[in-house]
């Protein structure tokens, strides 16, 4: 059931599944949890080091790779400190730990990978194509508990916060209710007033409705005003009208993108030019798209570039335009060293000063006794149900299934109790 936790869900059975045709040299952890307010990544690193390294050598072990390399921001000292220890004590010379600084987005795989080993994806591309597979740390940590101790996953250690009293982070188990995890947070913190609840960090993180519960994907939970600009961004239902009447073409967007940066043929503004004009060649480079929010963070005349990116990559897809671009660069363009963005940047831009606060691991069991599991926590295609209303399971035990022939990946049970309903998700209530 590990699937990967930093976001995507790509099945990790498969994604070590690397076909004998591909040479893969090198795994990377990746730790660099460059999202504004989030903790949990780093700190899973410090308490969990053991789990950590040798997720990586197994990963190592799976694809024939011969060197891990584990990726952690300069300024997490506390599991910077933990996993050189780790490495030291388990004598495994071939994994080492490589420093990044605190920029934005430093997380990105493609970023990630070049920091790493100076190699460039190619677009549209993947880590595969030059050498190396990337899995987020607490990914690592499952493989390693699914291995050594046949522990399928069943929790997701995630950071509630923004706009809550205690900001904390906890581990659940899947499928909690987000108002549980709100709840034990010390509940909103908006004076009364509304807010809007994020999957994921300020940037990159999903607006959400109350009914939500934790995945195995949620490595956050954060609340916002309902009137903060980020919200207003992530909700912007005019972008590209406001696109093709504002845009002014400064090519502030282009010049700060991560992957323009890294030398890929992507330029954000002459998307926006096409989106103006109706029609363009150019908006075929939205694929190359991370999402990653730095264009709406620079944009002069605050237009929401990557709302519009996503508006037209929608389209595109639904008209069934595939990405044609496959350029591998031969370098990136020689102003990335001076256009990293550090995070404390974009924190204060996007004003969210106030809500970068501490929010310490209780590693304390809750008591959950309600948990609503979605059937689609993954690439591919959701599993299929092997319980039915009535069923008596328990923590671990099998609820779905990878369908015969399908990418796809394992459901277990995150608490003992009595399955009550099977629809696109299983709810289990507590004995």
């Amino acid at each position: 059931g590990v699937v990967g936790a930093g976001g995507a869900g790509f099945p990790t059975h498969a994604k070590l599944a690397v076909p004998p045709t591909v040479k893969i040299d090198t795994i990377i952890a990746n730790g660099a949890e460059c999202e504004p307010l989030l903790r949990i990544d780093q700190q899973m690193a410090a308490v969990r080091a053991d789990k950590l390294v040798r997720g990586v050598e197994l990963a190592m072990q799976a694809t024939g790779a011969l060197k891990g390399v584990i990726a952690l921001k300069k300024k997490y000292h506390a599991a910077l400190d933990a996993v050189e220890a780790e490495i030291k004590k388990s004598g495994r010379g071939n994994i080492s730990v490589f420093q990044l600084d605190n920029f934005y987005p430093a997380g990105d795989e493609f970023v990630t990978v070049y920091e790493v080993t100076r190699r460039i994806i190619p677009e549209g591309g993947l880590p595969l194509a030059v050498g190396c597979v990337v899995d987020n740390v607490v990914t690592l940590i499952n493989i390693a508990d699914a291995v050594d101790e046949k522990k399928p996953v069943t929790q997701r250690p995630l950071t509630v916060t923004g706009a809550v009293k205690n900001p904390v982070s906890m581990i659940l188990p899947v499928g909690t209710p987000v108002s549980k995890a709100i709840e034990l947070a010390g509940g909103p913190d908006t004076n009364g007033g509304p807010y809007v609840i994020f999957d994921g960090g300020p940037m990159m993180g999903s607006i959400v409705g109350a009914d939500a519960v934790v995945t195995k994907k949620t490595s956050g939970i954060m609340l916002l005003p309902s009137s903060h600009e980020i919200v207003m961004q992530k909700t912007n239902r005019h972008a590209v009208k406001q696109i093709k009447s504002a845009c002014e073409q400064c090519q502030d967007c282009t010049e700060i993108c991560p992957r323009y940066l890294l030398g890929h043929n992507f330029e954000c503004h002459k998307i926006q030019r096409g989106v103006q004009a109706g029609k363009s060649d150019s908006l075929t480079q939205v694929f190359m798209c991370c999402e990653c929010g730095l264009c709406d963070w620079v944009c002069p005349v605050k237009l929401t570039p990557r709302r519009a990116n996503q508006l037209v990559k929608s389209e595109l897809i639904k008209n069934g335009v595939k990405n044609p671009h496959v350029k591998k660069p031969l370098a990136v363009r020689e102003m990335r060293e001076y256009r990293r963005v550090s995070l404390a940047r974009v924190i204060a831009r996007n004003d969210l000063v106030k809500y970068d606060r501490p929010a310490s691991l209780n590693e304390s069991s809750f008591e959950i006794n309600e948990v609503i599991i979605p059937l689609r926590q993954n690439v591919g295609a959701p599993p299929e149900p092997v319980v039915k209303p009535g069923d008596i399971v328990k923590k671990g035990g099998l609820i779905a299934r990878i369908p015969d022939g399908k990418l796809s990946a394992n459901l277990h049970a995150s608490i003992d109790g009595k399955v009550v309903e099977v629809k696109d998700y299983i709810k289990i209530m507590g004995a």
